[in-house]
């Protein structure tokens, strides 16, 4: 039997917020399709609009976390993101 890895918890070791977990848990509902689209080299606006979830003041629309996630943070998140789930090589 094979175990889906805790995508919601990685990197592991690393000190992690609510905030943290809700941005991981996001990421894990968001299909590998879907995923395998981004492109590093778009803008910021680009990678707002491809996800569509951010607001007018360019933070993430996450509910219940402690803190805002600016496009910086959803970026170095959603990269490591790919390479765990092996979208990106």
């Amino acid at each position: 039997m094979t175990t889906t890895p805790d995508y919601e918890h990685l990197p592991a070791g690393m000190p992690m917020d609510e905030t943290d977990v809700s941005l991981r848990a996001y990421l894990t509902r968001q299909t590998d399709e879907h995923l395998a689209e981004y492109d590093k080299t778009w803008t910021d606006e680009q990678v707002m609009e491809w996800d569509g979830n951010f607001r007018l003041d360019g933070n993430l629309m996450l509910v219940c976390v402690e803190r805002d996630v600016d496009i910086t943070e959803f970026r170095a998140v959603l990269e490591d993101h790919l390479r765990f789930r092996g979208i990106w090589k």
